[in-house]
C-alpha cells in the first residue's frame, strides 16, 4: 500500500489531483498498512470535528437565537446538521479539496502554494493568491485557539450534570487540564500518541451507541435527514432564520483541519476513517439528542449529558475530557506544523524548534508558539468562563478561512483539472454561497466575543505581512549596498590575502552581491579560508524538495563556490547534513570538523522615506531581533559558527 502511494504522489509531483485521481500522502508510512491508517486518521485528524457534540445543539438553542425546542424546529436543526456536515465536510473537503494536495501535503498554506504555482509567475494572481491564503492562515489559527478552551471546558461541564455542587470548580480543573496539556508539549507526542486511536474510536463508538439508544425512544427524529424540514425551518423563519447557521457551524469547525492534517497519513484512510465511523458516529449522536429533547424539552440545557445513563455519567466525563484533551493535542501540533511552514515560507521570523522524536522529523516542539497558545487558551477560558460564552465567538474565524478554501480551489480547478472543472466550478459557485451564509450568520456574533478571532487574525496577518515585506526591504537594501560577487572576487584575487587550511560558508540571502559577513571577515581577519562557498537557503513551494534539487553547486574559479540549497516547506532544514551529502555528490570535499559558518547579523533601523510606514518598520525591526539565531534554526553547531554584525537601513 505505502509504496504504491508514493509512486503515485510522485507521479503527481508539481500539481494537484484532479478529482477521481487518488491523492498519496507524498510520503512513505512504512509497513503500517491500511487498517493503521485509519485508526491513526481517527485518533488524529477527527479530533476537532468529533467533540462538536459536546455543545452543537445546546447552543443552537441559546436564549440569544430565540427559538423554542418543539417538535418542528428540532427536526429543522437537525436536518441543517446533516446536510452541513454532508455538503460542507463530506462533499467539499473530503471528497473534492482533499484531491487537491500539494504533493501529499493539505491545508491553506499548501493549497495557496499549489494555486499560486498554477499561476503565471510574478503576476498580480500570485500577489492576491499569497494574501488571500496568509489571512486564511491568520483566521483559522484564531479559531484554533477557541478549540482547546471551548472543548474541555464543555467537557469538564458535564460535572454540573452529575454533581451541581462542583459548578465553581469547573474553570480551575479546566485550567490544571490545559496547563498540564501545554506544559507536556515539550516531552513529544509519540508515546502518547499511540493510545490516541484506541481512546478516540472508543469515543466515537460511545456517540454512536448513545445515539442509538436515544433514537430508540423517539424514532421520529430519523425524519430530520429529510432536507425538507431544514428548507421549512428557513420559511418559517425567514431571513432570520439564516442566523442559526452561527449554531449550526459548530457541527462543521474541524472540516479545515481534515484537509490540513492529510498528510500524515494520506487522503484514502482519512477518507475511510469518516465514511464509514465517523459521519455515522456523529449523526447518530445528534439524532439521538434531538430524540431525547423531543421526548424531554428541558433536556436542553445540556443534551449530551442528560442522555447519558446516570451510571455512565462519571466514566463519559472521564472519556469526554480524555477525547477533548487529544483534540486539543491535535490544534496544538497542527500550529507546531503549521508555524514551521508559515518560517519556510519567510512568512515569520525563525523560531528554536526542539524535535522529539529520533524517528519522526514530523514531530517537532516550537517553545514560542507552544507557550503563546497557551497563554492565549488560558486567558479565554478565565475572561468567557463557559463553553456557551465561548460558542458564541467560535465560528466566524473558520467560516472565513473556509470562504478563502472554495476561492482557492476554484482556482487551483480551472488551471489543474481541464476535466473536472466543468462541474468542479459549479460546486465552488454553491459551496460560495453556503460559506457567505456561514460568514454572514457568524458576523452577527461579532459583539457577543466573535471580535476576539477576528483581532487576533488581524493581528497575526498584519505581523506576516510585515516580516514577508521587511525581509524583502531588507534583502533589497544588502543587494542596492552590495557589491558584485564575481566582479569582487576577479579583483581580490589580483593581489590576494593569506590563505589559511580548512572551509569557510558564508550565508547569504542575495547570491549575487557579496555578503557582509565575507566583507567583515576580510576587513578584521585579513585571511581568505582554502574553500569559500556563498551559500543561499531556498524553500520551495512543495512539501519535501526532490532530491535532483536538494542543491546546486556553481564553481566562480580559484576554489570559490556558489551554493543554492532547497527545502521544501514541511521540512526543517539541516544546513550542515545536506551540504555535506550533496557536495559529497557534486565531488567537493567538505569536512564538517573543519568548517567554518559565518553568518551576518543585521541591525535594522527604520526610516521615514523608504518602504514601510515607520510604525510598520519599527514592528519588523523588533520581531527581526527576536529571530532565533540562524544556527539553532538551520541545526548549525555553535562552535562552527561565527556572526558578523552590520547596521541597514530599510
Amino acid at each position: 500500500m505505502s509504496s504504491g502511494r508514493t509512486r503515485h504522489a510522485a507521479a503527481a509531483r508539481g500539481r494537484g489531483h484532479g478529482p477521481g485521481e487518488g491523492a498519496g500522502p507524498g510520503k512513505e508510512h512504512g509497513r503500517i498498512g491500511l487498517a493503521g491508517l485509519v485508526v491513526g486518521a481517527i485518533g488524529v485528524v477527527f479530533g476537532d470535528i468529533g467533540t462538536s457534540p459536546l455543545y452543537t445543539l445546546r447552543e443552537a438553542f441559546n436564549p440569544h437565537y430565540g427559538l423554542t425546542a418543539d417538535h418542528d424546529t428540532v427536526l429543522g436543526i437537525l436536518s441543517l446538521i446533516f446536510w452541513a456536515l454532508t455538503v460542507v465536510v463530506t462533499f467539499k473537503y473530503v471528497t473534492i479539496i482533499m484531491r487537491a494536495d500539494n504533493e501529499g501535503e493539505g491545508g491553506i498554506m499548501a493549497l495557496m502554494a499549489l494555486a499560486q504555482r498554477s499561476l503565471r509567475p510574478g503576476s498580480r494572481s500570485v500577489y492576491l493568491v499569497g494574501l488571500l491564503g496568509v489571512f486564511g492562515a491568520s483566521l483559522f489559527f484564531g479559531d484554533g485557539v477557541i478549540t482547546p478552551a471551548i472543548s474541555v471546558l464543555s467537557a469538564v461541564e458535564g460535572l454540573e450534570v452529575v454533581a451541581p455542587q462542583l459548578h465553581d470548580w469547573i474553570v480551575p480543573i479546566t485550567v490544571l487540564v490545559l496547563a498540564a496539556l501545554f506544559a507536556s508539549q515539550r516531552y513529544g507526542t509519540e508515546k502518547v500518541g499511540r493510545v490516541f486511536g484506541p481512546i478516540t474510536i472508543l469515543w466515537f463508538l460511545s456517540l454512536a451507541a448513545l445515539g442509538v439508544l436515544n433514537i430508540t425512544h423517539e424514532p421520529e427524529v430519523l425524519k430530520a435527514i429529510n432536507p425538507w424540514w431544514a428548507a421549512r425551518f428557513f420559511v418559517e423563519h425567514s431571513w432570520g432564520g439564516v442566523f442559526i447557521l452561527g449554531a449550526v457551524v459548530l457541527a462543521v469547525t474541524g472540516g479545515e483541519a481534515i484537509y490540513t492534517d492529510m498528510g500524515h497519513f494520506g487522503a484514502r484512510p482519512v477518507r475511510l476513517g469518516w465514511y464509514w465511523f465517523v459521519l455515522p458516529s456523529l449523526m447518530l449522536n445528534y439524532l439521538g439528542q434531538g430524540a431525547l429533547v423531543l421526548e424531554d424539552p428541558e433536556a436542553i440545557r445540556n443534551p449530551f449529558f442528560i442522555g447519558v445513563p446516570e451510571w455512565g455519567r462519571w466514566p463519559m466525563i472521564l472519556l469526554a475530557t480524555a477525547a477533548t484533551v487529544i483534540a486539543s493535542q491535535a490544534v496544538i501540533t497542527g500550529g507546531f506544523s503549521v508555524a514551521r511552514q508559515a518560517m519556510q515560507l519567510g512568512y515569520i521570523p525563525r523560531m528554536r524548534i526542539k524535535h522529539t522524536s529520533s524517528e519522526t522529523i514530523g514531530q517537532i516542539y516550537i517553545p514560542a508558539i507552544n507557550w503563546a497558545m497557551a497563554a492565549i487558551v488560558i486567558a479565554l477560558v478565565l475572561s468567557f468562563r463557559s463553553s456557551s460564552s465561548l460558542a458564541a465567538a467560535y465560528g466566524i474565524s473558520v467560516s472565513m478561512t473556509m470562504l478563502i478554501d472554495t476561492l482557492l480551489l476554484a482556482i487551483v480547478a480551472r488551471a489543474l483539472w481541464p476535466k473536472a472543472r466543468r462541474w468542479v466550478l459549479p460546486c465552488c459557485v454553491g459551496f460560495f454561497v453556503i460559506d457567505i451564509a456561514f460568514v454572514v450568520a457568524n458576523g452577527a456574533k461579532v459583539l457577543q466575543g466573535a471580535w476576539f478571532p477576528l483581532v487576533l487574525g488581524i493581528v497575526l496577518f498584519t505581523m506576516l505581512r510585515t516580516w514577508r515585506r521587511g525581509r524583502q526591504l531588507l534583502r533589497d537594501a544588502v543587494q542596492a549596498d552590495g557589491l558584485r560577487l564575481d566582479t569582487f572576487i576577479s579583483g581580490l584575487m589580483l593581489a590576494p590575502p593569506v590563505r589559511v587550511p580548512g572551509t569557510a560558508i558564508f550565508m547569504t540571502s542575495a547570491p549575487g552581491v557579496v555578503p557582509h559577513a565575507f566583507m567583515h571577515n576580510l576587513k578584521h581577519n585579513k585571511v581568505l579560508h582554502e574553500r569559500n562557498l556563498f551559500l543561499t537557503v531556498d524553500t520551495l513551494a512543495v512539501p519535501f524538495a526532490p532530491r535532483d534539487r536538494r542543491l546546486e553547486l556553481k564553481g566562480i574559479g580559484d576554489d570559490f563556490y556558489r551554493v543554492t540549497l532547497r527545502f521544501g516547506f514541511m521540512e526543517t532544514p539541516d544546513v550542515p547534513l545536506a551540504l555535506m551529502r550533496g557536495c559529497d555528490i557534486e565531488g567537493l570535499d567538505v569536512d564538517p570538523m573543519d568548517t567554518t559558518y559565518f553568518v551576518g547579523r543585521e541591525t535594522v533601523v527604520a526610516s521615514r522615506h523608504a518602504g514601510m510606514p515607520v510604525w510598520r518598520d519599527k514592528l519588523f525591526a523588533l520581531m527581526h531581533r527576536n529571530a532565533a539565531p540562524a544556527n539553532a534554526y538551520f541545526r548549525i553547531p555553535g562552535n562552527r559558527l561565527v556572526e558578523l554584525g552590520a547596521q541597514v537601513e530599510i
